[in-house]
C-alpha cells in the first residue's frame, strides 16, 4: 500500500512537471559578483543588482538535475568580474552543460575601447556566443604596468627608508627604483606568461581552435564584431531581442525566464520544507576574509573591505560553539596587511583543527602575503589557476619628509625621553641603531612566516626559502610547488569540507555564513567579548596596518594595509 502511494506521488510529480513550461535561467554578471552578504542596508541597496557567487553556484548545481530547467542565458561584459570568479563560473557552467543543458552567452561588447579578456574567457564556456553587431572582442592579452616614484620623491624632497625580506618583495621598488630590478622583471614576466597561457588555453578549448591560432588573434585584437565572427570567436551577430527570440524558438514559446539567484532561493525553500523543521541539518560554516588584514573589527563597504582579526576570529569561535557545524570553509580574498592581525587569524585556524573541525581554505582573486599567512594553517587549500598567492615576505620602513617640509617653510622641533622615542617620526631618518631594530623586526617576521609555512605545508626550510623571498605565484604554480593542495573554487572547497567531515557527497548541508546575527543584535550593546555583536564588521574601511604611521604611510603612497602586503595593483580584465 505504501509503495502504491509512493508511486502515485511520483506520477503526479512527473505529470505536474510536464505541464509546467520550460524554465530558462538568466545570469547577468556585467556588474560583477559579490563574495559576502552585505553588512549594512546601504551596501545591500548598492549591490542589489550584483548576484552573490555562492547563490549562483548553488543555483546552477540544483538546476543541473532539474528537468524543468532547459537553458542558461549568460550576459557578460563590463570589467567588474575577476579572473578567478570567471574561472569558478566556467567550472559550474561546464557541469551544467554536462547534464545536457543548453548554454548561451551574449554581450553588447567584450570591452569598449578597453580589454575584455575576462568576460570573453567566461563566455566561451557556453555552447553558443553571440555579440551585438556594434561590439568588439577585446581579447588583447595580459599585461602588467607599474609606476616608480623614486625620481618624483627625490624632487619632492621625500626620502623613503624601507627594508624588505627579500628581493621579490617588490613593493619597496616602487619607492626606491626608477624601473624594474632583475628579480622584479623576472617575476612579472613569469606571472604574465602563466596567466596568458591560461587565457589562451581556455579560449582554444572553448572555441575549438589551436592555441597558436588564438595567440595570432590576441595579437590582432581588439577585433571588430565581423572580424571575430569570421575568426570563429563568436557564433553570430545579434541584438538582445534576437538572442532571446532564438532561445524561445528552440525551447518553446511557453518558456519562462528566471534569474539563477531567484531560482536558487525558490528551490532552497522547497528543499527546506521537504527536510522538515524537526530534522537536524548538518552545517558547513562559511567564513569570509576579504580585503586588507588589520587588527580589530573588519569592514564590508561598497568602497572596499577589510579583514579584521577580531571579526574573523569571533566567526571561528562561533562556528566551533555550534554543534551542528561539521567543517569550516574559509574564503580568503586578500592582499594581506598587518602581521599581528594575520597571526591572530592563523591561530584560530589552527585552534579549529585542534578542536577536530576541518578547515578548508578557498582562495579568491588574491590570497597573498598576509592573505597566504591566514590560509597556510588549514587542512586543505583550494585555489583557482588565476589566483595570485604566495608573496611570502615582509616590508617595513617609513618616508622621511623633513626636506619636503623645509621647502614649503614648515619647521618642527621636538623633545623626547628615550633613544627611540621618535624612531617612527617621518621628520627624521633612522639612526644606525634604529635601522638595526627595524631589520631585527623584519627578520623575526620573515622567520615566523617561513617557519609556519614549513609547518603547515610539510616542507623543509630550503624548499620554503626557494618558494618564499616575496615571490608571487599564480594558483596553478602554487599547486605545482605544494603551496596549495587543489585547483578549484568555492564549490570544490565545500565538497572537500564534506569529505573531511565524513559526510556523503550527495547529502544536503546548510552552507551558512558566520558570524550570523539578527538585525536587533546590531542595536543592543554586546554582553562580552564573546558576544559576536562586539566584533561585527564596521560600515566603513579604516586602513591602519602601520599603526601610528598610518597617516604618513597613506600620504606617501605606501601600502596602507601594513608590512605583509602584496605589492602593486593586480587586476586582470
Amino acid at each position: 500500500m505504501a509503495e502504491g502511494a509512493q508511486g502515485l506521488r511520483e506520477r503526479v510529480t512527473s505529470t505536474t512537471r510536464q505541464r509546467r513550461p520550460p524554465l530558462v535561467l538568466e545570469l547577468d554578471v556585467t556588474e560583477g559578483l559579490i563574495e559576502a552578504p552585505p553588512a549594512d542596508p546601504l551596501s545591500a541597496a548598492l549591490s542589489q543588482r550584483r548576484p552573490r557567487l555562492q547563490d549562483v553556484l548553488d543555483g546552477l548545481r540544483r538546476a543541473s538535475s532539474d528537468p524543468q530547467v532547459t537553458t542558461l542565458v549568460l550576459r557578460v561584459g563590463g570589467s567588474r568580474l575577476t579572473l578567478t570568479q570567471a574561472q569558478e563560473l566556467r567550472n559550474a557552467i561546464s557541469a551544467f552543460r554536462a547534464a545536457g543543458k543548453r548554454t548561451v552567452a551574449w554581450a553588447e561588447s567584450f570591452g569598449e575601447f578597453g580589454a575584455g579578456n575576462v568576460p570573453y574567457l567566461l563566455a566561451v564556456a557556453c555552447e553558443h556566443v553571440y555579440l551585438q553587431p556594434s561590439g568588439d572582442v577585446g581579447l588583447t592579452g595580459i599585461g602588467i604596468e607599474e609606476h616608480f616614484l623614486s625620481d618624483a620623491l627625490t624632487k619632492a624632497g621625500v626620502t623613503p627608508q624601507l627594508g624588505r625580506r627579500h628581493e621579490y618583495k617588490t613593493a619597496a621598488n616602487t619607492y626606491l627604483e626608477r624601473a624594474y630590478t632583475d628579480a622584479h622583471r623576472e617575476m612579472s614576466e613569469r606571472l604574465v606568461t602563466a596567466l596568458s597561457r591560461q587565457l589562451v588555453d581556455a579560449v582554444a578549448a572553448g572555441r575549438g581552435l589551436r592555441p597558436e591560432r588564438v595567440r595570432e588573434l590576441v595579437d590582432r585584437a581588439p577585433l571588430l564584431a565581423s572580424e571575430a565572427l569570421e575568426a570563429g570567436l563568436i557564433d553570430g551577430l545579434a541584438y538582445r531581442d534576437e538572442v532571446y527570440a532564438r532561445i524561445r524558438r528552440d525551447v518553446g514559446a511557453r518558456a519562462r525566464l528566471q534569474y539563477v539567484t531567484r531560482y536558487r532561493r525558490t528551490t532552497a525553500q522547497n528543499v527546506s520544507r521537504q527536510l522538515g523543521s524537526a530534522r537536524r541539518t548538518d552545517v558547513i560554516a562559511l567564513i569570509h576574509g576579504a580585503g586588507i588584514v588589520r587588527q580589530g573589527r573588519g569592514a564590508r563597504h561598497p568602497l572596499g573591505s577589510a579583514m579584521g582579526s577580531d571579526t574573523v576570529s569571533a566567526a571561528f569561535r562561533a562556528a566551533l560553539r555550534d554543534d551542528r557545524v561539521r567543517a569550516i570553509v574559509f574564503r580568503v580574498d586578500s592582499p594581506g596587511g598587518s602581521y599581528v592581525a594575520s597571526d591572530a587569524i592563523w591561530r584560530h585556524v589552527t585552534l579549529a583543527r585542534r578542536h577536530g573541525t576541518p578547515v578548508v581554505v578557498s582562495m579568491g582573486r588574491l590570497a597573498a602575503s598576509g592573505g597566504y599567512f591566514v590560509s597556510m594553517g588549514a587542512d586543505t587549500i583550494v585555489a583557482q589557476p588565476g589566483t595570485l598567492t604566495g608573496s611570502i615576505g615582509v616590508l617595513g620602513g617609513k618616508a622621511v619628509t623633513a626636506e619636503l617640509k623645509a621647502r614649503i617653510g614648515l619647521t618642527h622641533d621636538a623633545v623626547a625621553d628615550g633613544s627611540n622615542a621618535l624612531m617612527f617620526s617621518t621628520n627624521r631618518g633612522y639612526t644606525d641603531s634604529q635601522w638595526e631594530r627595524l631589520h631585527t623586526s623584519l627578520d623575526r617576521i620573515y622567520a615566523d612566516f617561513t617557519d609556519k609555512v614549513a609547518q603547515g605545508r610539510g616542507l623543509d626550510a630550503s624548499q620554503v626559502d626557494e618558494l618564499a623571498r616575496g615571490r608571487v605565484w599564480t594558483g596553478a604554480e602554487a599547486y605545482e610547488h605544494g603551496l596549495v593542495d587543489e585547483l578549484g573554487g568555492l564549490r570544490r572547497a565545500v565538497e572537500l569540507a564534506k569529505q573531511k567531515a565524513g559526510l556523503e557527497p550527495d547529502v544536503e548541508v546548510d552552507l551558512r555564513p558566520f558570524p550570523r546575527t539578527a538585525p536587533w543584535e546590531r542595536l543592543r550593546p554586546p554582553r562580552s567579548s564573546e558576544d559576536v555583536g562586539a566584533v561585527l564588521p564596521l560600515d566603513a574601511v579604516r586602513e591602519a596596518g602601520w599603526g601610528n604611521l598610518a597617516q604618513a604611510a597613506a600620504s606617501m603612497g605606501l601600502p596602507a594595509a601594513g608590512p605583509l602586503t602584496l605589492p602593486g595593483a593586480w587586476r586582470i580584465r
